[in-house]
């Protein structure tokens, strides 16, 4: 039974144009092919993350820095905090640092 009432025998319980597709309906637009290209837009947004880090921005150093800041965060644990770590590498969590074991 239709929303508008009820249908008669051999009669379709929707409109013929209901099951077509969208594209294929009358008044419905036919689809747009739609790409954008972000290649651009990236290498601009890459010149601007450069300019703002400055012409004495050293990556390598930058990298040295974080990986001594790693090491002071997992130094001096505690045996409970020492184990917790060890669970954390075992489990894939935290990487291996050192001799797998956090500096003291």
């Amino acid at each position: 039974m239709s929303s508008h009432g009820p249908t008669l025998p051999g009669e379709p319980d929707e409109p013929a144009s209901a099951s077509r597709p969208a594209a294929e309906r009358p008044g419905t637009p036919a689809p747009v092919d739609f790409a954008v290209d972000l290649g651009s837009h990236e290498m601009l947004r890459r010149t601007h993350v450069l300019a703002a880090l400055g012409p004495d921005w050293d990556p390598v150093a930058a990298l040295r820095g974080e990986e001594e800041a790693y090491e002071l965060l997992y130094s001096g644990l505690s045996a409970e905090q020492q184990r917790l770590y060890d669970e954390l590498v075992s489990a894939g969590v935290l990487p291996r640092r050192g001799g797998g074991h956090a500096a003291a």
